[in-house]
């Protein structure tokens, strides 16, 4: 059996992966929306978006506004593939198919 990614199964990793598959592919969330939907302080959520950019399951963008600088967190192929393969893995830990012997 396929083992449970770590770098996804952290709970706070696991949350802002999904609620990153959650949108539509190229799709992102602001750091600041992400922060307060999780509601995880900035170091915190910091801390856990390097570990899944590190993983390439991320990538982050800034851009300059009218109203200061805004940083979009984007889901990559690698890590919609990722969590698709880990929440695979746990809907067969969940309901596993009886032997057939």
């Amino acid at each position: 059996m396929t083992e449970l990614d770590p770098v996804i199964h952290a709970p706070t990793r696991l949350r802002i992966m999904a609620a990153l598959a959650v949108l539509a592919e190229g799709d992102s969330l602001s750091f600041s929306r992400l922060q307060h939907m999780l509601d995880l302080t900035p170091g915190n959520l910091i801390t856990h978006l390097r570990k899944l950019d590190e993983a390439n399951y991320i990538t982050s963008a800034k851009t300059k506004g009218n109203d200061g600088t805004r940083t979009s967190i984007h889901l990559t192929h690698t890590g919609r593939a990722a969590f698709e393969s880990y929440s695979a893995t746990v809907q067969k830990l969940l309901n596993p198919t009886p032997d057939k012997t």
